[in-house]
């Protein structure tokens, strides 16, 4: 695909200042680009590769101030770093354009399938799915009876939905995703065995979710499992059985939902944070990687940090503290040491 620096102005709602005819055919880092390559500059930190780069065209702010004279056309925009960022989904979108339903593949003659849908080799469609408009299903993908896929959704390869869930529109389920598996439910018994307690809830994941690759969502005991609108979740999380995250929300790998917690809007969780269960975390909550959460979080727009988790500034002390344990504890000996030293005098 090729572009003139015009046209993309033009999509970006800029304008050019150098040849607007300038041709482009790839993107590429700025200090990276090649002839052809289109770049972006942002952050102030890498201008210096302006003035170096060997691309043919570079996004920057409107209000950039040029140092010296630059060799390549520039693509005058309002927000650089949002402008690529749009232009890289479009590009993306290009590239993933896909229609049509591959053979081998099967979807039940119950099932009702929207417009412009794709279905990839190897996928199965079960009984009474309803999937909307302009869905992509990529190869080896799993849909169990009774599931609903609303528009835009985009399910990528090996990806498994188990019967009854609900997914709404533009939602991104990368490989490896699990949606609807059993809870973590089991009875004790007095013999020290376990009996297994059916999970006939489903789960519920609304409109622009993206759920990162091997990340597994458990269907409820009863009731839903629930992610609500905008929530963003990182690769290899676990979200157990009658969980709700609120919207917006964002997790980091490895992170661990327990239960029945309830975590509300616009909360950040950091790589390998671990949260009981049948807990609340408050809205816009922002919790310090691989902490864990052991009690309610009631106090909103608030920083957390450390295991168990407490207020953040307060367990930036406590570190400091604990970095000091090894010399108090030396101090401690050798005064125990003096102060026997000193009774066997006195005797």
């Amino acid at each position: 695909m090729q572009f003139t620096a015009n046209q993309i102005a033009t999509l970006l709602n800029g304008y050019v200042e150098g040849d607007p005819d300038v041709l482009v055919n790839q993107l590429a880092k700025i200090e990276e680009g090649e002839e052809g390559a289109l770049a972006f500059l942002s952050n102030p930190k890498y201008e210096h590769f302006l003035y170096e780069t060997k691309a043919s065209a570079v996004i920057v702010n409107q209000d950039l101030q040029l140092t010296k004279p630059v060799n390549v056309s520039l693509i005058r925009v309002k927000d650089a770093y949002s402008a690529f960022s749009e232009l890289l989904r479009i590009y993306d979108q290009l590239r993933n354009e896909r229609s049509g339903i591959e053979e081998p593949s099967f979807i039940h003659e119950s099932a009702s399938v929207g417009q412009d849908l794709y279905v990839g080799a190897f996928s199965y469609i079960g009984r009474d799915v309803v999937i909307g408009n302009q869905v992509k299903i990529y190869p080896q993908v799993y849909i169990g009876d009774g599931v609903t896929i609303g528009h835009k959704t985009v399910i990528y390869p090996g990806v498994r939905i188990y019967r009854d869930s609900k997914i709404g529109d533009n939602v991104i389920l990368h490989s490896g995703v699990i949606v609807g598996s059993d809870g973590f439910g089991f009875a004790p018994q007095k013999d020290g065995t376990y009996n297994k307690v059916p999970q006939i809830g489903n789960v519920i994941i609304e409109d622009d979710v993206e759920v990162g690759a091997n990340t597994v969502i458990d269907r409820a005991t009863l009731g839903s499992t629930t992610i609500r609108k905008g929530v963003k979740l990182d690769n290899l999380i676990q979200i157990a059985h009658n969980v709700e995250i609120g919207a917006n929300t964002v997790a980091a790998a490895q992170t661990g939902i327990s239960g029945s917690t309830k975590i509300g809007e616009n909360v950040i969780l950091g790589g390998q944070v671990g949260v009981v269960g049948h807990i609340q975390v408050a809205t816009g909550s922002q919790i310090q990687a691989q902490s864990g959460v052991n009690r309610s979080i009631d106090q909103k727009n608030k920083k957390w940090g450390g295991t168990p988790a407490m207020p953040y500034n307060s367990n930036l002390r406590s570190q400091v503290i604990y970095s000091k344990l090894p010399a108090l504890e030396r101090r401690v000996a050798e005064l125990e040491a003096r102060l026997k030293e000193l009774y066997n005098e006195n005797r």
